[in-house]
Protein backbone atom coordinates (compact mmCIF):
# COMPACT_ATOMS: atom_id res chain seq x y z
CA UNK A 1 0.00 0.00 0.00
CA UNK A 2 1.44 3.49 -1.01
CA UNK A 3 2.62 5.51 2.33
CA UNK A 4 0.11 8.17 1.37
CA UNK A 5 -3.04 6.43 0.72
CA UNK A 6 -1.77 4.59 4.12
CA UNK A 7 -3.99 7.59 6.23
CA UNK A 8 -7.10 8.07 4.24
CA UNK A 9 -9.96 7.49 6.01
CA UNK A 10 -11.60 5.07 3.91
CA UNK A 11 -8.64 2.57 3.55
CA UNK A 12 -8.76 2.99 7.54
CA UNK A 13 -12.46 2.20 7.88
CA UNK A 14 -11.31 -0.94 5.29
CA UNK A 15 -8.83 -2.14 7.46
CA UNK A 16 -10.81 -1.90 10.50
CA UNK A 17 -13.73 -4.06 8.98
CA UNK A 18 -11.27 -6.88 7.81
CA UNK A 19 -9.52 -6.40 11.32
CA UNK A 20 -13.07 -6.95 13.30
CA UNK A 21 -14.01 -9.73 10.31
CA UNK A 22 -10.56 -11.68 11.08
CA UNK A 23 -11.29 -11.30 14.90
CA UNK A 24 -14.65 -12.89 14.59
CA UNK A 25 -13.48 -15.83 12.60
CA UNK A 26 -10.82 -16.44 14.78
CA UNK A 27 -13.54 -16.57 17.59
CA UNK A 28 -15.55 -18.54 16.06
CA UNK A 29 -12.74 -20.96 15.38
CA UNK A 30 -12.22 -21.05 18.97
CA UNK A 31 -15.21 -21.44 20.08
CA UNK A 32 -15.79 -24.64 18.10
CA UNK A 33 -12.15 -25.93 19.05
CA UNK A 34 -12.88 -24.90 22.82
CA UNK A 35 -16.37 -25.15 23.75
CA UNK A 36 -15.56 -24.89 27.62
CA UNK A 37 -14.05 -21.19 27.12
CA UNK A 38 -16.38 -21.05 24.52
CA UNK A 39 -18.86 -18.96 26.35
CA UNK A 40 -16.07 -16.02 27.82
CA UNK A 41 -14.33 -16.39 24.47
CA UNK A 42 -17.18 -15.36 22.99
CA UNK A 43 -18.48 -12.80 25.23
CA UNK A 44 -15.46 -10.95 24.90
CA UNK A 45 -15.83 -10.87 20.83
CA UNK A 46 -18.96 -9.63 20.92
CA UNK A 47 -18.27 -6.82 23.03
CA UNK A 48 -14.88 -6.32 20.76
CA UNK A 49 -17.22 -6.30 17.74
CA UNK A 50 -19.92 -4.21 19.44
CA UNK A 51 -17.16 -1.50 20.00
CA UNK A 52 -15.65 -1.44 17.12
CA UNK A 53 -18.51 -0.18 14.64
CA UNK A 54 -19.35 2.85 17.63
CA UNK A 55 -15.72 3.90 16.54
CA UNK A 56 -16.45 4.06 13.25
CA UNK A 57 -19.99 5.58 13.70
CA UNK A 58 -19.19 8.54 15.88
CA UNK A 59 -19.25 12.04 13.60
CA UNK A 60 -16.41 14.27 11.91
CA UNK A 61 -15.07 16.54 14.92
CA UNK A 62 -16.01 20.46 13.94
CA UNK A 63 -12.70 21.67 14.46
CA UNK A 64 -11.89 21.62 10.64
CA UNK A 65 -12.47 25.18 10.67
CA UNK A 66 -9.91 27.66 10.02
CA UNK A 67 -9.23 29.99 13.32
CA UNK A 68 -9.70 33.87 12.84
CA UNK A 69 -7.36 36.35 11.58
CA UNK A 70 -6.69 37.77 15.43
CA UNK A 71 -6.11 34.03 16.72
CA UNK A 72 -3.77 32.94 13.54
CA UNK A 73 -1.41 36.39 14.37
CA UNK A 74 -1.83 35.34 18.38
CA UNK A 75 -0.45 32.04 17.48
CA UNK A 76 2.00 33.58 15.01
CA UNK A 77 3.22 35.86 17.51
CA UNK A 78 3.37 33.34 20.55
CA UNK A 79 5.78 30.46 18.04
CA UNK A 80 7.95 33.29 17.29
CA UNK A 81 8.20 34.51 20.98
CA UNK A 82 8.87 30.66 21.79
CA UNK A 83 11.68 30.66 18.45
CA UNK A 84 13.07 33.51 20.07
CA UNK A 85 13.84 31.75 23.44
CA UNK A 86 15.44 29.01 22.31
CA UNK A 87 18.06 31.46 20.06
CA UNK A 88 21.79 31.12 21.19
CA UNK A 89 23.03 34.43 20.76
CA UNK A 90 26.65 35.06 19.93
CA UNK A 91 28.85 37.03 22.90
CA UNK A 92 30.27 40.26 22.12
CA UNK A 93 34.03 38.27 21.40
CA UNK A 94 32.39 36.01 18.61
CA UNK A 95 30.01 39.52 17.66
CA UNK A 96 33.20 41.65 17.40
CA UNK A 97 34.75 38.53 15.10
CA UNK A 98 31.50 38.02 13.02
CA UNK A 99 31.72 41.59 12.08
CA UNK A 100 35.22 42.02 11.12
CA UNK A 101 34.84 38.76 8.65
CA UNK A 102 31.90 40.53 7.13
CA UNK A 103 33.72 43.94 6.68
CA UNK A 104 36.91 42.60 5.17
CA UNK A 105 34.51 40.03 2.61
CA UNK A 106 32.79 43.45 1.41
CA UNK A 107 35.65 45.04 1.14
CA UNK A 108 37.35 42.13 -1.11
CA UNK A 109 34.70 41.37 -3.38
CA UNK A 110 34.18 45.65 -3.35
CA UNK A 111 37.72 45.85 -4.87
CA UNK A 112 37.42 42.86 -6.95
CA UNK A 113 34.62 44.18 -8.32
CA UNK A 114 36.25 47.42 -9.23
CA UNK A 115 39.00 45.78 -11.05
CA UNK A 116 36.86 43.81 -13.30
CA UNK A 117 34.95 46.92 -13.67
CA UNK A 118 37.71 49.03 -14.55
CA UNK A 119 39.27 46.26 -17.40
CA UNK A 120 36.15 45.74 -18.75
CA UNK A 121 35.49 49.78 -19.13
CA UNK A 122 39.11 49.84 -20.31
CA UNK A 123 38.68 46.91 -22.97
CA UNK A 124 35.65 48.41 -24.26
CA UNK A 125 37.59 52.11 -24.84
CA UNK A 126 40.42 50.60 -26.18
CA UNK A 127 38.50 48.34 -28.59
CA UNK A 128 35.64 51.28 -30.09
CA UNK A 129 38.68 54.21 -29.52
CA UNK A 130 36.39 56.42 -28.03
CA UNK A 131 39.38 57.98 -25.40
CA UNK A 132 41.73 58.93 -28.44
Amino acid sequence: MPNKDRNKRSVRKARAQKRAEREAAQAASAASSKPQKAEGASKQTAVAAAKAPEKQNKPAKASNKKPGLAKRISNYFAAVRTEMKRVVWPSKDELRNYSVAVIISLVVFGVALWLVDTGIVAALVGYTSLGA
